[in-house]
């Protein structure tokens, strides 16, 4: 097993946190590195509370977790330093505005318990019990319309047969 120095691992680190944000791929080709081993030094990374995003993608298109590891890592900085961090990552201070105001609006929710799970549950299934049993009657329905029209249609050619009877 191959061992890299930290310096190795700092210049990969660097290339796939932003801005850089390269591919696993292309850092592997160009470095020679194994894609599983620069996807486990990922994981540890990300593990340790670092801002490693999971793809090349421009800001906006980072994964939740990442967003909220920017907004975690950026909670107590003032304003001159947050802009030096967004600085260094390619970011923008509204971006991560953006990002702490959604994770707080997330929270906000109402978390439902076990017990309330549970009725929703069991009311789903009462609807969809519900919704079986009108289908089953519209359709018994359909099928008594369609016989009542087949009805009406056979005693107004029964009527029209007679009535030739008569004239003739």
């Amino acid at each position: 097993m191959r061992g890299y120095s930290e310096a190795v691992k700092a210049d990969v680190k660097r290339r796939m946190s932003p801005p850089h944000r390269q591919s696993v791929a292309r850092i592997s080709e160009e470095l020679g590195i194994h894609v599983i081993t620069l996807y486990k030094w990922r994981k540890t990374w990300r593990l340790q509370g670092e801002v490693v995003p999971s793809s090349e993608k421009e800001p906006e298109g980072w994964s939740a977790a990442d967003k909220f590891m920017v907004v975690l890592e950026t909670a107590g900085l003032n304003a001159t330093e947050l802009s030096a961090y967004c600085r260094e990552r390619g970011l923008f201070p509204e971006q991560v505005s953006r990002w702490r105001q959604a994770a707080q609006d997330a929270n906000a929710k109402p978390v439902l318990t076990m017990a309330e799970q549970k009725e929703l549950e069991r009311l789903r299934a009462q609807d969809q019990r519900e919704i079986k049993a009108l289908k089953k009657e519209l359709q018994r329905k359909e099928k008594a319309l369609a016989e009542a029209a087949a009805l009406l249609i056979l005693r107004k050619k029964w009527d029209a047969f007679c009535s030739e009877d008569e004239e003739g």
